[in-house]
């Protein structure tokens, strides 16, 4: 199959860090094109408010982008991805 991302076929990781440590293995995952889904709720929230600045910080100089799905869940997409956020069904 070919698609924007060449012959690869795309893929999402979910992550649940433990470390801010894991913080640089989240961006390489989406500088290889993977959208992230990073659920930092188990962390302490000093250092999960710590991991989600960096990734959010290395996927914006990707030019990739962010969406806060829950409070420390994050989902962290490259540039050929395209993040929307649904706004409810029409006429509810």
């Amino acid at each position: 199959m070919h698609s924007s991302f060449g012959d690869r076929m795309p893929e999402v990781v979910v992550f649940h860090p433990s470390r801010f440590e894991e913080a640089e293995w989240i961006v390489h995952n989406v500088r290889e094109l993977k959208t992230v889904v990073v659920d930092a709720g188990a962390m302490e929230p000093t250092d999960a408010q710590r991991l989600i600045d960096f990734v959010a910080g290395g996927v914006s100089a990707l030019d990739g982008q962010a969406e806060c799905l829950a409070p420390l869940t994050f989902i962290f997409a490259p540039q050929l991805v395209n993040l929307r956020r649904d706004l409810g069904a029409p006429g509810s």
